[in-house]
């Protein structure tokens, strides 16, 4: 989706019947599947039965001619139905083949297939949303399959560089595990440094003389806010919102001493607790902001696709169904380009474009309709 929004040609390769299970995934609108929007948009569908000889000449044919061919398979599966790497490079020497599994190409279960929750439960992002004593959960937001395409993405453009320069074509391999422990970021660096787990409840790092927090704090009506502040900005940022006195009162002025007694740590952020419940989120947020401090109101998924910066920027779009008579909220763009700007497409309909694809491969009228005939597409 993200490669057919800025342009590239991506066909999708669908069974012939039924096609890919996820057009019958998330929220449906007549036979319109919002799983299957998010992650197909703007592609062509072409259905081939790779267990016939005649679809997989056919899928031969087509990566004679591609850049890029990718799959995410079980491992194994891709060997087994002739669309292995070894396979693709004899028909395509300049091709970057990517492959995507669960665990990674190497360890223990390499072999075993994986789905976003796997990610999410080995890569450590559980523990970035963790309440102190409460279980470690993984989260609704399909954080290993978002971060792992990302990476996917950037992968093959840096393979497709010097395939264009070079003529040599090369496999790039990633994972939901390796995208999600990538996600973790320096939080993960720190973790291994010290070798303990970070503190949870909020995000206090650094050190004794120079720590930073970023918290998460409920109005008076329950609505969170999130604050960063860094070692300079603690005190100021207590100053300004009126907080100073209560938290010197109690002795939990000192921001550095969570780092060092979990008790401490506890009373500073109890306080604060009460503090930030004593009024309402956007004075808190007003006033921080105005101390020249980081803060922002923590938005649901529903608030996210309408908050005004999600949508001047064009984060959220829209898009119109025809066939079903409603305009549609979708993701935008993540990028702005100057002069090649991302353009919004629609899922395909189940094999959409065979003849579009197949005729531009040199077959006609009466050879589509013969392997239609046949089951082939």
């Amino acid at each position: 989706m993200l490669m057919a929004d800025l342009g590239a040609e991506v066909i999708k390769i669908e069974v012939p019947e039924g096609g890919d299970p996820s057009r019958n995934a998330g929220e449906l609108r007549d036979g319109i599947s919002s799983y299957f929007e998010t992650n197909n948009r703007g592609v062509k569908s072409l259905t081939l039965n790779l267990k016939s000889e005649e679809g997989r000449d056919i899928l031969h044919r087509l990566v004679a001619r591609a850049d890029v061919f990718g799959q995410n398979f079980r491992p194994g599966a891709a060997e087994r139905h002739g669309f292995g790497y070894e396979d693709l490079r004899r028909i395509n020497p300049a091709l970057v083949y990517v492959s995507i599994s669960g665990y990674g190409p190497g360890g223990p279960h390499a072999e075993l297939p994986g789905t976003d929750a796997v990610g999410q439960a080995l890569g450590g992002v559980a523990e970035a949303f963790a309440v102190p004593g409460r279980t470690m959960r993984t989260g609704v937001v399909s954080v290993a399959d978002e971060s792992c395409a990302i990476l996917t993405f950037g992968g093959l453009l840096a393979a497709l560089l010097h395939a264009k320069n070079t003529g040599v074509g090369q496999k790039v391999e990633t994972s939901l595990v390796g995208g999600v422990v990538r996600l973790m970021g320096w939080t993960l660096a720190t973790t291994m440094w010290r070798n303990a787990n970070p503190i949870t409840g909020a995000r206090i790092n650094g050190t004794r003389e120079r720590p930073g927090i970023a918290a998460t704090f409920a109005d008076r009506d329950g609505k969170p806010l999130v604050f960063q502040l860094g070692h300079r900005d603690w005190r100021p940022a207590m100053q300004a919102l009126g907080f100073l006195p209560v938290l010197q009162e109690r002795g939990a002025d000192d921001l550095g001493l969570a780092l060092v007694s979990e008790e401490m740590k506890d009373r500073i952020l109890d306080t604060l607790g009460e503090l930030f419940a004593g009024d309402g989120r956007d004075r808190w947020i007003e006033t921080l902001r105005a101390a020249g401090m980081v803060a922002a109101p923590v938005n649901t998924l529903l608030e996210a696709s309408n908050d005004p910066d999600v949508l001047a920027n064009g984060y959220v779009t829209e898009v119109e169904y025809p066939e079903i008579g409603e305009t549609l909220k979708v993701h935008g763009s993540p990028w702005r380009f100057s002069e090649t700007p991302a353009r919004t497409g629609v899922a395909p309909k189940l094999g959409e474009h065979n003849d579009e694809i197949l005729s531009g491969l040199g077959f006609g009228e009466a050879e589509i309709a013969g392997l239609r005939a046949r089951e082939v597409i």
